[in-house]
């Protein structure tokens, strides 16, 4: 049976307001522990209002911060699905309809980049990238606003046969340079390889992995463990208020590359905005919040 436009169009606006309105349970666990460990007085009184901040956000359907950010989807859809009716454009609407009803109502932070116009609507906007699933009889969307906080510290650069070393120096570089800017503790998502969209595309689905979820790769698995330690050493904290932590998380991914290695580096804040469902051949939705 396929799928309606409809239900695309209803899921994704759902997704846009959940993202916005609390936190992913892996978040809040990790912030409780954090509070239970920090060992700066000042760090977690910040982590005790972050707390209080996202459980009152989720009680009263407020919203866990202003800035509503840039909305963002990644849509990977099965190739045994059939669809009924638009699918970019349902993405569209939705976003326009929730922009129009919502309450409380979203701030204007779709920007022309040039002229600085700020309104609900503009060229590409949600940003939405697509990918196959073989065989699959399904469609996973996972929601992820982007905001100023995180994504004005984003940075790539391309190596020439780089080694492990020279990736690592150059994460912990660019999280150096963003300081407390991205409201900290942040999860570190890291692309290496491909080209240079991949490596960006890599480091953006590396930043949603849920917290928990292990790295088969070794290798990957210790960079991640080393760049983790080093960040929490660094002593921004929470909030840039000091303290022990300051990244939840580092997640790292590659792709076989040329000579030339895009490195890419994004960041997701403390909120760590991620929403996610899938959509059943036969018209089922089912959450896949973590």
């Amino acid at each position: 049976m396929p799928i309606d436009s409809s239900v695309i169009k209803a899921v994704t606006a759902s997704l846009y307001e959940r993202s916005l309105k609390g936190i992913p349970r892996d978040t809040r666990a990790f912030l409780g522990q954090a509070h239970r460990d920090e060992s700066d007085a000042t760090a977690r009184r910040t982590f005790a209002i972050m707390l209080d901040s996202a459980d009152l956000a989720a009680s009263s359907g407020r919203l866990v911060c202003s800035d509503v950010g840039l909305p963002t989807y990644s849509v990977k859809i099965g190739t045994r699905v059939q669809f009924d009716g638009p699918v970019r454009q349902a993405i569209a609407d939705g976003f326009a309809e929730l922009a129009a009803t919502m309450d409380p109502p979203l701030l204007k932070m779709v920007t022309h980049p040039l002229t600085h116009e700020r309104s609900h609507a503009g060229k590409d906007v949600p940003v939405v990238s697509f990918d196959l699933i073989d065989g699959a009889d399904y469609v996973d969307i996972v929601c992820a606003p982007k905001a100023m906080g995180t994504g004005r510290w984003e940075a790539m650069e391309c190596f020439v046969y780089p080694t492990v070393e020279d990736v690592e120096k150059y994460v912990l570089e660019v999280v150096l340079r963003a300081g407390s800017q991205p409201c900290l503790p942040i999860v570190v998502g890291v692309g290496i390889g491909g080209t240079f969209d991949q490596a960006a595309r890599l480091a953006k689905e590396a930043m949603l992995r849920p917290r928990g979820r292990p790295q088969p790769d070794a290798l990957l698995a210790g960079m991640e463990a080393r760049l983790l330690a080093a960040i929490n050493q660094m002593g921004f904290g929470a909030m840039g208020t000091g303290g022990d932590c300051s990244a939840m998380a580092v997640n790292v991914d590659y792709s076989a590359s040329h000579g030339f290695v895009p490195v890419a580096v994004c960041f997701n804040c403390w909120i760590n905005r991620r929403t996610a469902a899938r959509i059943h051949g036969d018209g089922r939705v089912e959450n896949l919040d973590d």
